[in-house]
């Protein structure tokens, strides 16, 4: 394994990166689903997936956890549920956790916003905080399943720390996101879920191009890569769309763009 591979970001597909440093190696929203497939989203809805993933569960490498914003079908789907290592810990919302553990991941951990759970290893360790988010507009938010962003804090084995690393989850832009900053105002890199996605073509439940740069400019991240806009056919709002906007705030020289199978190294 090449030097790069061993601290660096990868993005797989959708919102499932795999990202690795310090010795850890930790899993993001797995979605393995190919081309043709379709991801459930609760309801009796779905949506099919235009893309390939880049790379299939029987080939990622040993896990240490696996990092779950939140229970819909493209982000935690058949072919995960049935190649992921039941003894994983899948570290998520209370909701999912619950729905984990019935399915047999006993290692499952719900954190409610602003709890933390800690991995340790040789090489330090990783603390992972649950945080805000609202996959919903108004009354239906209380329809969708509650999703957490996260924060993932690796630290040197002296306990400083070297990579603080932003997950936004399928959040949109509220209030809520301005504790964020305010308690983690260091932060090396955003990873932020866009697309748009629009519910019955109407109801938009993540974030469009516009509100990923007032994203951007909130949580304040030395550099931001996007992800989940472009696998399903319920995205409404293209990576163009962000690029412009990005732009626009004077956020362009922050952006890393990632075709699914490339990484980056890290930090960043």
């Amino acid at each position: 394994m090449s030097e790069r591979d061993e601290a660096s970001v990868l993005f797989i597909g959708n919102a499932t990166t795999l990202i690795r440093y310090n010795g850890f190696t930790v899993l993001t929203d797995p979605n393995f689903l190919h081309r043709g497939q379709r991801a459930y989203l609760g309801y009796g809805l779905s949506t099919r997936r235009l893309t390939e993933p880049a790379l299939t569960v029987d080939r990622l490498p040993p896990l240490d956890a696996v990092l779950l914003s939140h229970m819909h079908g493209d982000h935690w789907d058949r072919v995960a549920r049935r190649g992921l290592d039941k003894g994983l810990p899948i570290l998520t919302t209370p909701h999912a956790a619950r729905k984990l553990k019935r399915q047999g991941f006993g290692e499952a951990v719900g954190l409610a916003s602003w709890r933390d759970h800690e991995l340790r290893g040789a090489g330090g360790s990783v603390r992972i905080t649950s945080l805000p988010g609202r996959h919903g507009p108004g009354v239906m938010n209380a329809l969708m399943p509650p999703v957490m962003g996260s924060m993932l804090e690796f630290a040197d084995p002296a306990g400083r720390v070297n990579l603080r690393l932003h997950v936004s989850g399928d959040t949109l832009m509220g209030r809520e996101l301005d504790a964020i900053p305010r308690r983690f105002p260091d932060i090396d890199l955003g990873i932020v879920h866009l697309g748009g996605t629009k519910l019955l073509g109407m109801v938009m439940v993540t974030m469009d191009g516009r509100q990923g740069a007032e994203w951007v400019s909130t949580i304040n991240p030395r550099r931001v890569l996007p992800v989940h806009y472009d696998d399903y056919g319920v995205f409404s709002s293209p990576l163009s769309d962000f690029r412009e906007q990005a732009e626009r705030a004077g956020h362009g020289a922050r952006i890393v763009h990632l075709a699914r199978g490339e990484s980056h190294p890290l930090p960043l």
